[in-house]
């Protein structure tokens, strides 16, 4: 199973379950912004491919990447590149009737070493992206945000889109959840003044084809393990439990928001019997994906300089949701298993 085979099967699949979704962007531009990255180019392709007349409008900086990833796509005219820095005022002459706002930094060991530049790609892309929203008068902007904001839980309960947060501004990694924050309360800001039709989607860790080899977060380094035959090593104890979402159904849950949510609003993404700690997670790797070939090893490190969240339960609620018609259909071991061919 190749990658463009196992990305293939998962569009066609969101064009069976989602259809009314897909037609319902037909005959529209859409802006997508951070389109080079895992979520942004899965939305792009399958919004190319699953429509008959959208255009899609890939906002990168990087044009020569922005061309290899999509080089020789299908629907390629309609597809379009708009090249800036996100920190930059964006400009664009024809309507644009749709937003979807991806770009983000993701590297936690850049929340760190970079916090400055972290907040203000956050706060100036995403006030940036509003105020192209407004000047265009777009029909609908989501917000990709993160289960971040919640801090780090400390109790198996369900998380709801009302519950507050115990992040501690005075450390150094709160760069990236905390600049989160704002800008969710910048949409609500520009819903309220300015009338701007935008929605908020706090996304769990998400993976699936696409992720790079060399991805420096737990779930690339346990599928490397797979791959090379090698026991999967944790540098704790791995007590931290979340949810997952694979990215197909991160894609149907951006579009479930963008078309049918409420202005002003958010909404919790997440596969929610994926629910487990990075311990179990590693196991079910070893055991499912690598059929015992591999062993689980604890090995406790200082992992300070690598800029990891603190031990927590996020375990997200998502029945708001769900209310918009979205269901995840991917298991974690389905997640596992088509990443891992995809790597391989």
């Amino acid at each position: 199973m190749n990658h463009k085979k196992i990305l293939l099967e998962d569009i066609e699949r969101l064009r069976e379950l989602y259809s009314s979704f897909f037609d319902s962007l037909n005959g529209k531009n859409i802006l997508v912004t951070g389109a080079t990255g895992l979520i942004g180019k899965t939305l792009v392709l399958s919004i190319l491919q699953n429509t008959k007349s959208a255009n899609v409008i890939a906002h990168v900086r990087n044009k020569e990447k922005a061309e290899a990833i999509f080089f020789n796509v299908p629907y390629r005219e309609r597809l379009s590149f708009l090249v800036s820095d996100i920190k930059e005022k964006i400009q664009k002459n024809e309507p644009i009737h749709y937003i979807i706002h991806a770009a983000s930094e993701t590297s936690s060991k850049v929340f760190v070493e970079n916090p400055v530049e972290t907040i203000e790609t956050a706060i100036t892309g995403t006030r940036n992206v509003l105020e192209f929203a407004r000047e265009k008068n777009v029909e609908s902007l989501v917000y990709l945000s993160t289960m971040e904001v919640y801090g780090t839980p400390a109790t198996d309960g369900k998380i709801l889109e009302t519950q507050g947060t115990t992040l501690n501004t005075m450390e150094i990694r709160s760069s990236y959840p905390e600049s989160k924050r704002l800008c969710e309360s910048l949409c609500k800001a520009y819903a309220s003044e300015y009338s701007v039709p935008v929605k908020v989607i706090r996304l769990t860790q998400t993976f699936g084809p696409g992720v790079s080899y060399h991805d420096g977060r737990v779930f690339a380094e346990f599928a490397r393990c797979v791959i090379e035959k090698r026991n999967i090593v944790l540098k704790t104890k791995g007590e931290t439990k979340r949810n997952y979402l694979y990215t197909a159904d991160a894609v149907s849950a951006i579009l479930a928001v963008l078309l049918k949510g409420s202005v002003g609003e958010a909404y919790n993404a997440a596969n929610e019997e994926t629910y487990c700690s990075i311990y179990e997670m590693a196991h079910l790797v070893a055991g499912e994906c690598a059929k015992n070939e591999i062993q689980v090893v604890v090995q406790e490190q200082d992992i300070s300089k690598f800029g990891y969240a603190p031990v927590l339960k996020m375990n997200l609620d998502v029945s708001k949701l769900k209310q918009l018609g979205w269901i995840a259909n991917y298991t974690l071991k389905e997640m596992f298993v088509r990443m891992i061919a995809e790597m391989e």
